[in-house]
């Protein structure tokens, strides 16, 4: 079995479930998706199908299966009534004594694991969206209804402590491996945003006050203005906005904040691991907190009216140089574009691969279709610039580097170039 990631289940597996359990058209849901192996399977046998999980690695990796992935087309029972009819199968005679003895002709058994296959035709996945949701939590109908007092509920938390004394013992991780590491971590009294206080692990101390989102919270643009203004006399060397989850306007609004009166502001990544610290050690070598890349990106008019994106690159903030470099499209695993975006979820209509090359991705995808696809096209999507499209008020970028760390960032067509 070709191995994506470390608890991939072996497709007969998934198969013989979803044979046995399910009808084409039918929705099959899976909880944790890891390398996407339930949705692939449910794709090529025509079942639809959801699919979830915590780790962004895991639903990299499930994209990017799902995207360049192909299947068998098969014949459908009834092509008028669509999947619902199911496929047209294979059958075999089954023979028994009774048939032999009584000279009868033997019944027909269906064999539901072999379709009928058009090998004129061949398939690939059908159209799916990505969507980033925080985990649900829910008040009583006292808390509920004190609304003000539930905004912003880190400091009350029982994790709080944990997630400080983390920060403490692995510090902030780099994008070349370098951490910002830190001699203590104090929680901070009578805030609302700001959480903690801390000092680097440096002859000159430097302090950066520290805003946690929980859980079940994204970081939002309240958050961050609402940290500014309590750090307001404090003058910190760095302002550090942790999270599972940032939303896009906050991140949006972290790096407009960016070295803002001479404070550096970084947005850092929570691994979802800290929700289960109880079953972590706290170890100096951990990677709990990542420094998160800001892209770079521009949206552009092109002459037929319409618009693409270029993406150039992150910029990353250098622990050793104390400076934010700006850097190239090389590190940009995959990057994905959703033309009109509401304000809520991204529809992810195009996607980019940079980094495959000409042995993955795309690529592989179109050795299999050969002739089927525009080499022209595929190799536009192998790159850092989009096709051209209709754009919407906003146009959402989101880009996921080599460590499979995402950020997004919202382009406004008023602003195009």
């Amino acid at each position: 079995m070709n191995m994506r990631y470390v608890v991939q289940t072996s497709t007969k597996v998934i198969q013989r479930c979803i044979l046995m359990t399910s009808d084409p058209a039918d929705l099959v849901l899976d909880i944790t998706c890891g390398s996407g192996t339930t949705a692939y399977v449910a794709e090529q046998w025509g079942r639809r199908w959801i699919t979830c999980d915590t780790s962004r690695v895991a639903l990299a990796i499930a994209r990017q299966r799902l995207l360049t992935a192909s299947f068998p087309y098969y014949q459908l029972a009834d092509p008028e009534a669509g999947i619902s009819s199911g496929f047209a199968y294979k059958s075999v005679p089954h023979i028994t004594l009774k048939s032999i003895a009584n000279n009868e002709p033997p019944a027909r058994e269906i064999l539901y694991d072999q379709p009928e296959t058009d090998r004129s035709r061949i398939r690939v996945s059908g159209p799916f969206s990505m969507e980033s949701l925080p985990a649900p939590v829910v008040f009583s109908p006292d808390e509920a209804a004190d609304s003000e007092n539930i905004i912003q509920n880190v400091n009350q938390s029982s994790r709080l402590s944990g997630w400080m004394e983390q920060l403490r013992v692995t510090g902030v991780v780099g994008r070349n491996g370098e951490r910002i590491r830190f001699s203590s971590v104090e929680q901070l009294t009578g805030t609302r945003w700001l959480n903690a206080k801390a000092y680097t692990d440096e002859e000159a101390p430097k302090t950066a006050l520290v805003c946690f989102a929980d859980e079940s919270t994204l970081m939002d643009s309240k958050h961050i203005s609402g940290a500014f203004g309590e750090a307001v006399g404090v003058r910190p060397d760095y302002m550090i906005f942790a999270a599972f989850q940032f939303d896009p306007e906050g991140a949006e609004l972290i790096r407009e904040y960016l070295n803002i009166h001479g404070i550096t502001t970084l947005q850092v990544q929570m691994n979802p691991d800290l929700m289960t610290d109880d079953l972590r050690k706290k170890l100096r070598s951990d990677q709990s907190f990542w420094l998160v890349g800001q892209p770079d990106a521009e949206l552009v008019r092109t002459d037929a009216g319409k618009f693409m994106v270029r993406v150039l690159g992150f910029d990353y903030y250098n622990v050793a140089k104390n400076k934010v470099e700006s850097g190239d499209a090389d590190k940009i695993a995959m990057w994905f574009l959703d033309p009109d975006y509401d304000g809520m979820t991204f529809r992810a209509l195009q996607g980019f691969f940079p980094m495959e090359g000409k042995k993955g991705g795309w690529s592989k995808l179109a050795k299999t279709l050969g002739a089927e696809i525009d080499p022209d096209l595929i190799e536009a999507y192998a790159g850092t610039e989009s096709l051209e499209f209709s754009a919407g008020e906003k146009v959402a970028v989101k880009i996921i580097d080599d460590r499979g760390i995402e950020s997004m960032t919202i382009l406004k067509r008023e602003e195009a170039e």
